[in-house]
């Protein structure tokens, strides 16, 4: 369920609260006229249920109700319902939700402020990286990843694409070039300064490094944890499964490859430094290009699904065009 909350010019509330109030899925709206100020107008909200919500968001913008940025939802969290309202739930198997394409859309830009602590979040993951490198800690490993901030760029550049917004695309862009430089080279410094140290493990010196050989040796199945970890953080995007979303994080190696290219160019080892940096980029550009068809493919799923509905399916009118729900 979300909750809304929207200023109507005094012109249009008649006209918007008759077909909310007709709408399948609105529930509790309340009108209160004159009660808005910056701008002016009626304060108008109400609930409406996530499987409905898509065509009531996408009428309200052909209403233009959005263009003063007054159109505000945030989820309700639990809502008291009777038994046998609840009773209907039940069940191993339920029918999937169509996700609600402006809160997706929403979290995914979130992300997109690439603000100087996504830079420092991003350094910080790839030194934690080094060190897990160079004393074949798979748990600092495992740590870098989930620090690293810089799947939000990767499904921003997926998202700008699928809305051919080039803004979108240049920015995600140069926040992923610029950040794996910054980790690249505090790497290398970092590297540098434990050989000129000589506190670098000796296991490293002597070339056991099976963490590294990991990193920088991509094959078939660094493509396939690849294309499987873009799915899953898409579903996870739409589905709003924060879970599944840190499992993205700690599938995919971008922080480590980035940190293990910088440890490898400290120490010579020119070889492992191609091959982390081969991984790097085979991951990113085949996150961006799964996420990209995987928001793709499901908004035409959800379409050809809300085409095909039965003939006795409820449908909201007098928005322009008719919407399914």
């Amino acid at each position: 369920m979300l909750h809304v909350r929207l200023v109507s010019p005094a012109a249009l509330t008649r006209s918007l609260t008759d077909r909310l109030a007709a709408a399948p899925g609105v529930h509790n709206l309340v009108v209160r006229a004159g009660a808005a100020r910056r701008p002016d107008g009626d304060a108008v909200q109400f609930d409406v249920r996530d499987a409905a919500a898509n065509p009531v968001f996408t009428a309200l913008r052909e209403l233009g109700l959005d263009r003063d940025a007054v159109i505000c939802v945030e989820r309700v969290d639990a809502t008291l319902t009777g038994q046998s309202a609840a009773g209907g739930r039940h069940g191993a198997l339920r029918r999937e939700t169509a996700p609600v394409w402006e809160m997706v859309e929403a979290v995914i830009r979130d992300g997109e402020t690439y603000a100087p602590s996504f830079y420092i979040l991003l350094a910080i993951a790839a030194l934690i990286g080094a060190v897990g490198i160079l004393t074949n800690s798979q748990i600092l490993i495992v740590g870098a990843m989930v620090v690293g901030p810089e799947y939000n760029a990767i499904i921003g550049v997926a998202l700008g694409i699928t809305r051919r917004a080039r803004s979108e695309i240049r920015d995600g862009l140069l926040a992923l070039c610029w950040g794996f430089l910054a980790a690249i080279v505090l790497t290398l410094l970092f590297g540098l300064a434990v050989r000129a140290s000589g506190k670098t493990p000796a296991p490293y010196l002597k070339g056991v490094r099976p963490v590294a050989d990991l990193i920088n040796t991509p094959n078939i199945f660094s493509v396939i944890v690849a294309v499987l970890a873009g799915l899953v953080g898409v579903v996870s995007l739409t589905e709003a499964r924060a879970n599944a979303l840190i499992g993205v994080f700690i599938s995919v190696t971008t922080i480590p490859a980035a940190a293990s290219v910088g440890v490898s160019i400290a120490y010579s080892s020119w070889s492992e430094a191609r091959g982390s940096l081969l991984q790097l980029l085979l991951n990113v550009v085949l996150l961006i290009v799964v996420g990209a068809a995987g928001l793709r493919t499901q908004r035409a799923i959800w379409r050809s699904s809300a085409a095909g509905d039965p003939p006795g399916h409820r449908r909201l009118r007098g928005w322009g065009r008719d919407r399914t729900l």
